[in-house]
């Protein structure tokens, strides 16, 4: 019960640091190559650091999830 708590708690976080990567990360491109790029009511570097935030999330929850509980339950005998 403990191991699958703090897998999803680990999940939980991986998928958060790499929301806030994917959010700077946005935000460097939006500030500097799409200013006039509008998503959600904002424009530019907001815009795009919302979706990066977004993919980044997703990106980072999927891939945690897929290294961290999908293996294993993949490799149990039976």
């Amino acid at each position: 019960m403990r191991k699958t708590v703090l897998r999803f708690l680990v999940v939980i976080v991986i998928g958060f640091i790499s929301g806030v990567i994917g959010l700077i990360i946005g935000a460097l491109i939006g500030g500097n190559y799409a200013e006039q790029f509008v998503f959600n009511g904002v424009q530019g570097y907001e815009a795009t650091g919302q979706i990066g935030f977004i993919l980044g999330a997703l990106v980072g929850s999927i891939s945690s999830w897929w290294f961290l509980v999908k293996r294993e339950l993949l490799s149990l005998p039976g």
